[in-house]
């Protein structure tokens, strides 16, 4: 299995909380780029999904049960030594979704940091990341309208929460374009306003992944 994950191509999602990254994933796994056929790796979602069940399941036991709430709780990122965890959970959803060439992989979530990105080049070949731009007036606005219908019953966004993971974003997440530019990787931006729903982001990022765009074609 370890082998065959090394042909898996991905493309990774990144962009401040809000800035619309799941309701854009959902969008590209029923739409499909590129012609294929996509997964969209949710990995916050995932977590909440994880932490949500009553109580330990079969997969995860009591440590890591509790060990993904706290984590949750306090809107923290998985740390290097925490990997193994998160490559758990990334397995059971290619087994779980039957992945199988060509189809791609959209993360949204894993990797958000450099010592993440640097344990998932064993797993996936990330050949194209798209950047979420957002201002934080309108990661606002967004997450009071709820404009990408993605925040119901979220208990991260309070005022305090959000301004930490902003920060958090633009000092561990953010620096992610580098890296990836630097090994080669497609960089495409996405513009996001207050109001822009998945179907608009789409549509961009289909201009965006163009021959005339000038980032190949989907």
């Amino acid at each position: 299995m370890k082998d065959a994950m090394k042909t898996i191509e991905a493309i990774l999602l990144i962009g401040p909380t809000s800035a619309g990254k799941t309701p854009l994933g959902d969008h590209m796994q029923q739409r499909g780029v590129f012609g294929r056929r996509c997964h969209h790796f949710d990995f916050g979602r995932e977590l909440r999904s994880i932490s949500s069940a009553q109580g330990p399941s079969p997969e995860f036991g009591p440590e890591e049960h509790a060990f993904i709430r706290d984590v949750l709780d306090k809107g923290q990122l998985l740390e290097n030594e925490h990997f193994p965890l998160a490559e758990k959970i990334f397995r059971k959803f290619l087994s779980e979704r039957g992945w199988q060439e060509p189809d791609l992989i959209i993360l949204n979530g894993l990797p958000r940091h450099e010592g993440q990105a640097r344990d998932m080049e064993r797993l996936v070949t990330i050949t194209h990341l798209l950047a979420l731009d957002c201002c934080a007036e309108d990661i606002c606005a967004r997450i009071e309208e709820n404009t990408g219908g993605d925040r119901a019953f979220r208990t991260d966004d309070s005022e305090k929460m959000v301004r930490e993971k902003l920060a958090l974003y633009s000092k561990r997440t953010a620096p992610l374009m580098e890296h990836y530019s630097a090994k080669g990787c497609h960089l495409t931006t996405v513009c996001v306003g207050a109001t822009s729903s998945a179907e608009s982001l789409y549509a961009q990022l289909l201009q965006l992944l163009s021959p005339e765009g000038g980032a190949g074609s989907a």
